[in-house]
This record gives C-alpha cells, structure tokens and sequence, in this order.
C-alpha cells in the first residue's frame, strides 16, 4: 500500500501532530477524512489538505463516542468507496499529580485517549477486513513505555494502547489477514496542546524537551501507514534513549524523573489564563467561539525540524544493506590482509616453494 492515491482518515486531525499528518498525506495526492471535535481547526485543516494536493473530508465526532465513531467511519466509506488507512491520533490530557485528577477527569482522559483507539480500530477493521486490506496506525508516545509524573492519566492510556495493539496485531497474524496494524512512538512535539490541556501546576505545562517540529512525527506516521510489516517505529533520539534506559535500567529512571519530571514539564512565568480551567477536556479547544491553533504550539523557536534517528527508523532496511556491504568489505579486506601477511611469511621461509 506503499504506492497510489489512498483513502486516509485522521483522528485528532483539527489540530497538532494530526494536523501535521494530514497535510503530509495529502501531499501525496490521498484523500483525507479529517475527524475531530473542533470545526475551526477542521475547517481549516481541510483548507490545508486541499492546498496540499488532497481531497479532505470534515466529520465532526467525539473519539469516545463508540457510536458516533461508527457512524463517522460509514461516511467515510460512502464518500470515499473505501478506508485504506486508519491513523489514530486523538488525545486528552491533565498535567496533575494522580491525587489531584478527579475520578471524572481520569475517566475522560482515558475514554479519549485509550478507548478512542480503540473504538476507531473497530470501525476501521468493520471496513478493512471484509476486503482484506488496509493499515492501522497508532500514534503512541515513548510514555507509552514509560510513565512520567504529572501524567498519570495520558500515560496509562498510552499503556493501554500498546497492549491493546500487541493483542491485535497477533490476532491479526493468527488469522493470516493482509490488514496491518502498526504503532508510532513520538518524542516530545511542539504541538499546541500546551496551551489548552488542563493544568493543575504552579507554572505553564510544556514539553521535555528536545522537542520536535510535528512535521517531524507526520513523516513517520505517513511512512509507516505505507510500511506496516513494522510492528513500531520510534521517532527521535530521545524516544530511543528514554526505550531504552527503561528497559536496561528502570529503578534509576524512577529516580531521575521523580528529582526532574516536576520541573522539566513547566516553566515560568506563569500565565493564569491557561491553568485550572478545563482546557479541552470536555469540549474542543477552539469552541463555538474560538479560533484555529494549527499544527505548531508556541515552542518554534526550539524544535527541531528533523531527527536523523527518525530517518534511520525510516530507513533500516537501506541502512541495513549499506551495513551488511560495509561489514562483507572490511571481512575482504581482513582477509585479502591476513593472505598478504601469510604469503609475505611463506615468501621468507620457503619462497622457493610458494614463488614460481
């Protein structure tokens, strides 16, 4: 599925990484169902889409609604005559500690971010199994490995989906189905959700940084709905090195982050317009009166717009032939090495044999 003009949907689409990949699959001439609450960021994302070189689509839906999400993805199917793939990327998050998140906030969170997945997943393999054909991208996140403080919520949920994908993804395997599903860790994104996500801290939420350009994440997701025999693509350094250190050594990672993960989400100085009120957690962020936040949050100035770890993920396979010549080449010439330094020792010893 890696080649011609494909039926895409985007949960999450009016705004951030979901924005980002948008464009970049109608960049490639696909058409886009762009699904999301906010109609001002739909709207514009649309715009976005059809510059780009796509057909966009705008379905306005709750991800938590599994009813709604249904219906969502029959209007897809009936406007584009198919779904060839799937990105879920909406979320909902509270940057707290556990004990200040309510019983109601956490259920939201969870009902968004996790079964929003989930619910997407069913309405796409609804369309994509009959024709035994079709790619299911989930977005995820390094935290879906590792938790953080001050994310409870948001890091559960990421659990949640990786487990819930392994489980599918085997199944999917059992039943020898041409369907794939596979799922993108992100590093931290320059996204605007910094600025609308309920915040119960002193200072104003922000990313850990190195932090990464959308684009950045857009570029992985679109490679890898074109690429799905991979069960995951990690994108950025950090996502690798935070991967990584969990596995080899997680005690101390406990540590680092319960001395760092306080400090390194917020910053000074405060700004009271985006703290305890209820971000876009019940309702879309740019509201009945709002305006569009696009796709780049206020951190520009020190995102990076690419990651060579990125472009390696993308790239394993070339990288593993380049790898594979390299490692043949120097075994020739070891061994062309060692031949010359045992003919220069027979030549020494008995060159009236060896030397005609």
């Amino acid at each position: 599925m890696a080649e011609g003009r494909r039926a895409v949907v985007v949960t999450g689409a009016s705004g951030g990484v979901g924005r980002a990949a948008a464009r970049a699959f109608a960049a490639r001439g696909d058409r886009v169902a762009l699904l999301a609450r906010g109609r001002e960021g739909l709207a514009a994302a649309a715009d976005e889409v059809q510059r780009a070189g796509g057909e966009a689509l705008v379905v306005s839906v709750d991800m938590s609604d599994a009813k709604a999400v249904e219906d969502a993805a029959q209007q897809v199917a009936d406007a584009f005559g198919r779904i060839d793939v799937w990105v879920n990327n909406a979320f909902a998050g509270v940057f707290a500690p556990f004990t200040e998140i309510t019983p109601d906030e956490f259920r939201r969170v969870t009902e968004v971010t996790y079964l929003g997945y989930v619910f997407g997943t069913r309405a796409a393999l609804r369309h994509m199994l009959p024709r035994n054909r079709g790619t299911i991208v989930q977005v995820g996140s390094a935290l879906a490995y590792r938790g953080v403080p001050l994310q409870s919520a948001y890091c559960g949920a990421k659990h949640a989906i990786q487990g819930f994908n392994e489980s599918l993804r085997c199944e999917l395997l059992h039943s020898r189905s041409r369907v794939r599903t596979t799922m993108v860790q992100l590093p931290a994104v320059n996204t605007p959700q910094f600025d609308w996500v309920l915040s119960r801290m002193p200072g104003q939420a922000r990313p850990v940084a190195p932090v990464y350009q959308p684009e950045v994440a857009a570029r992985a997701i679109v490679h890898a709905a074109g690429h799905a025999r991979r069960r995951e693509y990690w994108v950025g350094g950090s996502t690798a090195a935070a991967l990584i250190a969990n596995a080899v050594a997680p005690g101390f990672l406990d540590r680092y982050l319960a001395r760092t993960g306080f400090d390194s989400q917020q910053e000074q100085p405060t700004r009271d317009e985006h703290r305890g009120g209820p971000g876009n957690l019940w309702s879309p962020a740019d509201g009945p009166h709002g305006h569009d936040h696009g796709a780049h949050g206020r951190f520009d100035d020190e995102a990076v717009a690419h990651s060579p770890q990125e472009w390696a993920s993308r790239n394993r396979s070339r990288m593993g032939t380049g790898l594979l010549a390299a490692g043949l080449g120097a075994a020739v010439t070891a061994g062309l090495r060692r031949r010359t330094r045992g003919t220069r020792r027979s030549q020494g010893s008995w060159g009236s044999t060896f030397v005609r």
